[in-house]
């Protein structure tokens, strides 16, 4: 991938990437055009300090000079100050839009994208990578503009004051770019494997982070140090190797100034003392000099933040690039009724390693179906392809006798209620989770109402804040009984016609099963529900119960059904009846 990205291509990919940002041209424009003014103002000058030297006296000095000095000192720090500004004011929008249109693909990337990237990955993709391509829009590329400006025109001007000593100057430039080549295409190197490393270490910390408690309660901090150090010290090994290449280029660059203004000042003076230039020329074009080397600093460093950008801007394409779900393509209108198939269903998350294998069933509307069996028989995989998170590798699911594809998703999505073991809960208040994904309007009394049904309204309002308290992060402030509640209330609100239950109840305490188990009784009422339990005294009275084992049905029926005539359900049954047994003593 790095060498591919010292090709051409890889310049025309980030080029690309700011023109579909739409960057404001009237305003780059602008700045443009004061940029110009600001170059111009500077060339003058040096020209103001030649006629100083070679005429100077008190009684040379008149208003009009001393004015008009005044005038383009004043012109140039205006003109600079609202370049500058406007060049990052285009910039910081370039990059907005870049980030929003990032942030618009992750939000409709689909499952599969996540399971095989890290989190913290992605959240590097957005913020690192990004504030790397902003560095180069917003900062340099405004040094890059004035600074190409300043040194045209200081070269013009001195090629019409004496052509010999600035072509002497100008045979150093190519055997300087000569050498820093290398020294560019290193950087290209580190930076890139810098952003990657980056990458790594934020996925680390997000993972660490978001799980601290596990890793306290699992005396883990040792093993996790090891893990982050390491992070740490690659992240050093390649800031050192950075340091290394900045240590060639800057004295380098050193170099090539000290070299130029030797030369100059040598051949200069020969030239002032043959009478050939006055000494007035000299100064100003040793002035002239600065105003070429100082902006070809700005520009060298402008190259090396392009290097760095056009290794995150491939990473930033590389998201945009990914296939992403279509949410609005199929049919909108779904049945409000119909028989969900599941019809010779196979799956693998990876090949020649089956998830599911020739799968076949019906859940009939407004029946209670259980989907049972041992650990990694596939029950959720099943879950995740009845939600569309991941297609059928073989067969089809149909709803209504049409394939589930066929409908737009956001519509079918929109069929499904979810309720899981982990529940998941989102930073904010209590109001705010239980009305997370309506798309309507919803008034306090139709939230009370479902926080009632989910037997959640009680214990809401003896919290300080009411449906206002903060729950924190991922609902640590919530026992397990209130965040279940407060997801059956959510699951109630959105009114779906479909409901699925992933071990709902299955972490509670006794007496919070109890509750819960009431709230999802409201919440089953009227509905097609899919359950998946470990525990069968959660849903022996289903209408019907699938057996999976292994990723294949062996069994289907009901509860007295499937313990008369399939052993390994009776084995199940017997095996799960006495761990309910021994949990009641």
């Amino acid at each position: 991938m790095m060498e591919a990205s010292n090709k051409p291509g890889s310049w025309r990919r980030l080029w690309n990437l700011i023109l579909q940002a739409e960057p404001p041209k009237l305003l780059l424009l602008t700045a443009l055009l004061l940029s110009v003014m600001t170059t111009l103002a500077g060339l003058i000058l040096p020209l103001f300090t030649k006629d100083l030297v070679d005429g100077f006296s008190a009684a040379s000095l008149d208003r009009k000079q001393i004015v008009a000095l005044g005038t383009v000192f004043l012109a140039q720090a205006i003109a600079g100050g609202l370049s500058v500004y406007m060049l990052n004011l285009g910039g910081n929008r370039v990059v907005a839009a870049i980030r929003e249109r990032l942030w618009r693909k992750m939000l409709a990337l689909p499952v599969a994208y996540f399971d095989r990237h890290k989190t913290g990955e992605t959240i590097s993709r957005m913020t690192n990578d990004t504030a790397v391509v902003k560095g180069l829009v917003a900062e340099h590329f405004a040094s890059f503009c004035t600074g190409i400006l300043s040194v045209a025109g200081a070269l013009a001007i001195m090629l019409t004051m004496d052509w010999r000593m600035t072509a002497i100057m100008l045979l150093v430039f190519p055997v300087t770019a000569l050498m820093m080549m290398p020294v560019g295409r290193a950087m290209f190197r580190i930076s890139k494997g810098m952003q990657e490393e980056t990458a790594r270490f934020t996925a680390v910390l997000n993972r660490v982070l978001s799980e601290i408690r596990l890793v306290k309660a699992s005396g883990s901090e040792p093993v996790e140090y090891v893990q982050g150090a390491d992070g740490i010290e690659k992240l050093f090994r390649f800031g050192r190797r950075e340091g290394r290449a900045q240590a060639v280029l800057s004295p380098l660059v050193s170099f090539v100034i000290l070299l130029l203004l030797v030369t100059i000042i040598g051949y200069g003076g020969a030239q002032v003392s043959a009478g050939a230039i006055t000494a007035g020329e000299l100064v100003a074009f040793i002035l002239y000099l600065f105003q070429i080397v100082m902006p070809l600093t700005q520009i060298t460093h402008f190259f090396t933040q392009l290097q760095k950008a056009k290794g995150a801007t491939e990473s930033i394409i590389e998201i945009l690039e990914s296939e992403e779900e279509d949410l609005e393509s199929g049919e909108r209108n779904v049945p409000e009724a119909g028989t969900i198939e599941v019809d010779r269903v196979s799956f693998a998350y990876k090949a020649n390693e089956p998830v599911l294998k020739n799968v076949s069933f019906t859940i009939e509307h407004g029946k209670k179906t259980a989907i049972v069996g041992p650990s990694g028989s596939g029950k959720t995989t099943l879950f995740s392809l009845l939600e569309r998170f991941y297609a059928p590798d073989e067969g089809a699911i149909r709803f209504g006798g049409r394939g589930i594809e066929t409908y737009a998703l956001s519509a079918w999505r929109r069929k499904l209620g979810y309720v899981s073991q982990e529940c998941p809960i989102i930073a904010g208040t209590i109001r705010e989770n239980i009305g997370y994904g309506v798309d309507r309007i919803v008034s306090d009394r139709e939230l009370e109402e479902a926080a009632r049904l989910a037997y959640a309204d009680e214990f809401i309002r003896q919290l300080p804040e009411g449906y206002d308290t903060e729950v924190g992060e991922r609902g640590i402030k919530l026992s397990g009984g209130q965040r279940q509640r407060i997801a059956i209330a959510r699951a109630l609100l959105r009114n779906p016609d479909i409901l699925m239950l992933d071990e709902a109840t299955s972490s509670l305490d006794s007496r919070s099963e109890a509750v819960v188990q009431q709230a999802l009784s409201n919440l089953m009422a009227g509905r097609t529900t899919i359950i998946i339990a470990h525990r069968l005294a959660t849903v022996a009275d289903a209408d019907r119960i699938v057996f999976l084992d292994k990723g294949r049905v062996t069994g289907i029926g009901t509860h007295d059904e499937l313990y008369r005539s399939h052993a390994t359900y009776r084995e199940f049954a017997d095996r799960q009846l006495k761990l309910d047994d021994s949990a009641a003593s």
